[in-house]
C-alpha cells in the first residue's frame, strides 16, 4: 500500500503556504520596494542551502468532507540555512500574513528558531517586518478575553545573547515585541526610508495627542543616533551584505573562536604619512579612521554605531588575517571626548568583544569625559564608570596605542592597569591627570599675581612645563611601556594579534551581554 496520497496532500500543502499571504498581499509587499519572506531568505542565504522547520505550519480551512480548501501559513518562516557554506538559523516574519500580528502568529515557530540557534550553537539572524507576533487589538474580540502580557521563550532569547552572535533586520514598520527583537540584539540594522521601529506606532500614540508619521516617529533619524540600533543601509539587499560581514568576524558560538582568513596584506606594511597623520597643534583635529584604515588589513575596517556616541569609534578588522575589535577616540568630534552615550557605545562593544574572544586594540586619543551642565544632566561619569568597569571585566587580549592625548579618570580606563599592558605611545602622546591648559592658571595663581608681567611670567611657565610633558620623560621612568615610529605601528599590532591567540579561550561563562 502506497502513501502517495498523503504525499500529494503534503505537496499541496506546501504549495498553498508558498503563496503567502496571497497574491495581492504579496504584490502589496512588492509595490513598497520590499522583498516578500522567501525571497529575503533566498537573497541572504547561499543557494539551496535553506532547510525549513515548520513550513506547512498555520491555519486550514475544511469542505464538509475534510478536504483541505485553503491554507494561510504563520507569519514567521525558520529553519537553518548556510552563508559562504558555514551554518546559521534564520527566522523571518512574513508581513503579507496579517502584518506579522498575533492572530496570525503560531509562537512556538519563534521560541523553536531561538531554543535551535542556542543548542546548535549556531548564529542566528532575525528578518523583522512587522509587530514580529506580538499583539493585534482584533485578536482580543476573536479569543473572547484578553489576558497578562509575557513573552513566551525570551529565556532563549536572553540566553541566546551570551551564547550566538544575534543580528536583527528591521526591514519594515517594527513595533512592540518586534521591536524588541530587533534590538535584543549584538548587531542591528535599519533601512532609511523604509524601516521604523517603535515601542508603540502613530495610531496608538495618536491617543496621546501625540500626531506623528512613522518616519518622524521612528525612522533611522532618530534611532541611529539614540543607539537603538547599530547600523544604517539603503537597501535589503545593503543590509544582508552588512550581515554577512559583521558574522565573518565572529565565531559561531562562544563555545569555538573566531576564524583567520587568508592574509591580503603585508603585515610588515609602513605607511610613510603616518609621521604626520597626529598635527603638531594640540588643538587640531585629523582623521582617526584613515589611521584606523592604514593600520589594520586593507579594506577589513567594519565600522559600527558610527552615528551614536560619536567621540567613539567602534567596529571590527583583520590584522594579518586575524580578527579584531577596533575601538578608537574620534578627535573630530568634540575633540574625542567620552560623552554618556560614548561612554554606553564603549561599554556595550567591549562587552560583545569579551563575549566572543575577540582581542581588543584600542587607539588613544582621550582628553576626558565631557564636562559641563549637559553632561552632568547626562549622567556621564555613572555611564562612563560602567564602560571602565566592563574595560577592566575583560578577559580578552588588549592592546593600546596611544595616539595623543590621554587625561584624566576616562582615559585611565584605555585599559586594565592590573594586566601585563601591552601598550605603546606615539611621540605625539600628551597625557596627565589634566590637560595643562585647563589648569596652569588656577594652580599658578598666587605666583601670577605677584609678578611684574603676569603675561610674561605664564608663558615661562608654559614653556617649563612643556618640557616635562614631553612623553621620553614619562619613557624615562618606565611609566609608559614604549615610544615607537607611527610607522612601526601596523608590524607591532600584527606581532599583538598572533600573541593573542595563545591567550583566547573559548568558551561560556566569562560575562553575560546586555543590549
Amino acid at each position: 500500500m502506497s502513501w502517495q496520497k498523503e504525499v500529494d496532500e503534503l505537496e499541496e500543502r506546501r504549495r498553498l503556504a508558498a503563496k503567502m499571504g496571497g497574491k495581492d498581499k504579496v504584490a502589496r509587499q512588492h509595490s513598497f520596494g520590499k522583498m516578500d519572506v522567501r525571497q529575503r531568505i533566498d537573497s541572504f542565504l547561499d543557494d539551496g542551502s535553506f532547510r525549513e522547520v515548520g513550513g506547512i505550519a498555520g491555519k486550514a480551512t475544511y469542505s464538509d468532507d475534510g478536504e483541505i480548501e485553503d491554507f494561510t501559513p504563520a507569519n514567521m518562516v525558520f529553519g537553518r540555512g548556510e552563508i559562504g557554506g558555514k551554518p546559521l538559523i534564520v527566522e523571518a516574519d512574513d508581513f503579507t500574513v496579517r502584518g506579522g500580528a498575533a492572530d496570525a502568529a503560531i509562537w512556538r515557530k519563534v521560541v523553536l528558531a531561538e531554543q535551535m540557534a542556542g543548542e546548535l550553537r549556531l548564529p542566528l539572524v532575525r528578518m523583522i517586518d512587522g509587530t514580529g507576533g506580538g499583539g493585534s487589538v482584533k485578536s482580543l474580540e476573536d479569543m473572547g478575553l484578553t489576558y497578562v502580557p509575557f513573552c513566551p521563550g525570551w529565556e532563549f532569547v536572553v540566553a541566546n545573547l551570551s551564547t550566538v552572535p544575534v543580528v536583527g533586520l528591521a526591514l519594515g514598520a517594527t513595533a512592540g515585541l518586534g521591536a524588541a527583537r530587533v534590538v535584543t540584539t549584538h548587531f542591528s540594522v535599519m533601512i532609511k526610508g523604509q524601516s521604523q521601529i517603535f515601542a508603540a506606532g502613530p495610531p496608538v500614540v495618536k491617543a496621546l495627542g501625540e500626531d506623528h508619521s512613522k518616519e518622524e516617529l521612528g525612522g533611522v533619524a532618530i534611532h541611529a543616533r539614540n543607539g537603538t540600533v547599530d547600523h544604517v543601509v539603503e537597501s535589503e539587499e545593503e543590509a544582508f551584505e552588512a550581515t554577512k560581514r559583521f558574522l565573518s568576524y565572529l565565531p559561531p558560538s562562544v563555545y569555538s573562536l573566531a576564524e583567520r582568513t587568508e592574509p591580503t596584506d603585508d603585515r610588515d606594511r609602513r605607511d610613510a604619512w603616518l609621521i604626520e597623520a597626529v598635527p603638531k597643534s594640540r588643538q587640531e583635529a585629523y582623521s582617526m579612521r584613515r589611521i584606523i584604515e592604514s593600520l589594520v588589513d586593507k579594506g577589513s575596517f567594519f565600522e559600527m554605531g558610527k552615528m551614536y556616541g560619536q567621540g567613539v569609534i567602534t567596529g571590527f578588522a583583520r590584522l594579518g588575517g586575524w580578527p579584531v575589535a577596533v575601538l578608537a577616540n574620534d578627535p573630530s568630534y568634540l575633540g574625542g571626548s567620552v560623552t554618556a552615550n560614548g561612554a554606553k557605545k564603549t561599554e556595550r562593544f567591549v562587552d560583545l568583544a569579551n563575549i566572543f574572544h575577540l582581542p581588543v586594540v584600542n587607539l588613544v586619543d582621550n582628553p576626558g569625559f565631557m564636562i559641563g551642565l549637559e553632561a552632568e544632566k547626562a549622567a556621564t561619569i555613572r555611564a562612563g564608570s560602567a564602560a571602565m568597569s566592563a574595560v577592566y571585566e575583560a578577559k580578552v587580549p588588549w592592546a593600546s596605542v596611544i595616539i595623543r592625548k590621554a587625561y584624566g579618570v576616562a582615559a585611565s580606563a584605555m585599559s586594565d592597569h592590573t594586566r601585563f599592558q601591552y601598550r605603546v605611545a606615539w611621540p605625539s602622546g600628551d597625557w596627565g591627570s589634566l590637560p595643562l591648559e585647563g589648569g596652569i592658571e588656577a594652580a599658578y595663581k598666587t605666583e601670577l599675581a605677584e609678578a611684574d608681567d603676569p603675561e610674561a611670567h605664564l608663558k615661562d611657565i608654559y614653556t617649563r612645563l612643556d618640557r616635562v610633558r614631553s612623553p621620553f620623560r614619562t619613557a624615562e621612568a618606565f611609566m609608559v611601556e614604549d615610544i615607537i615610529d607611527p610607522r612601526e605601528t601596523r608590524p607591532w599590532l600584527c606581532d599583538f594579534a598572533e600573541l593573542a591567540q595563545s591567550q583566547l579561550e573559548p568558551g561560556k561563562g566569562r560575562n553575560s551581554f546586555r543590549p
